[in-house]
């Protein structure tokens, strides 16, 4: 024990630490530098992020009524291809970058319906591209005029998005009225679309494309609502669900 005692008090006399000195001495290096290693490689630097709603929901409205205004042969327009550009670039990639940026922001809800609609509205253009032989596929070679057979096909692709849609409505039931309506009109477009193509009926063709305008004008409300309230003293009321269901 003694001899402890006089290796401390012969580095004290010597100015150094020993066992009896401050355990503050132990955070400095031999040079005499503190000795911090919490710092990582690159610093933290917190951010806020842009909402990417406005830009899910304009897009996704604008693309339905494109959709909607060709089906209804608006102006005597029988060939809707000229929407196919617009359905990828603006509906598709915008869409889908929307839903990843709403990934990064936390939204789960967000992340997958802009994703989902953005696949939508890409696959949808890729049935009226001619490189992609889809339409050619189901044309007759002797009419040069699609068969029977493709409006089964384009029938069960709108039951699919039926489906999906339905999922989607369900779990905006917490979100707010403008969202919940603008999804359960889409619903009823589907199944109206999905139900005209199946049975080859105009009138129910026609009644689903009239519901899609309907969604064009909430999807419109919703995504105004997002986007102008950060930039105008303009509030559009979207009508919050959450403390009602």
């Amino acid at each position: 024990m003694s001899s402890e005692n006089d290796f401390a008090n012969k580095d004290a006399e010597n100015g150094a630490p020993g066992p009896s000195s401050n355990h503050l001495d132990r955070l400095l290096t031999a040079g005499g530098h503190p000795n911090d290693r919490s710092q990582i490689p690159l610093p933290v630097v917190h951010r806020s992020f842009a909402n990417p709603t406005p830009l899910g929901l304009i897009s996704f409205a604008a693309d339905i009524f494109l959709i909607s205004v060709y089906g209804l042969h608006a102006r005597g327009i029988q060939a809707p291809n000229v929407m196919v550009g617009m359905l990828v670039f603006f509906g598709g990639i915008c869409q889908f970058l929307a839903g990843i940026m709403e990934f990064v922001t936390g939204n789960t809800f967000g992340a997958t319906v802009f994703s989902s609609y953005g696949a939508f509205n890409l696959s949808y253009a890729m049935i009226y591209l001619p490189g992609s032989g889809i339409i050619a596929a189901y044309t007759d070679p002797a009419t040069g005029a699609p068969g029977p057979e493709f409006n089964q096909a384009i029938s069960i692709y709108l039951w699919v998005w039926f489906i999906i849609t339905v999922l989607y409505t369900v779990a905006a039931m917490r979100s707010t009225w403008i969202l919940f309506l603008d999804l359960a009109a889409l619903d009823v477009c589907l199944l109206l679309l999905a139900c005209g193509f199946m049975v080859g009926h105009d009138g129910v063709m026609t009644a689903g494309y009239s519901f899609g305008i309907v969604v064009c004008f909430l999807s419109f409300w919703a995504g105004c609502a997002g986007l102008w309230i950060s930039i105008t003293p303009i509030k559009v009321p979207v009508f919050e669900m959450s403390g009602n269901v």
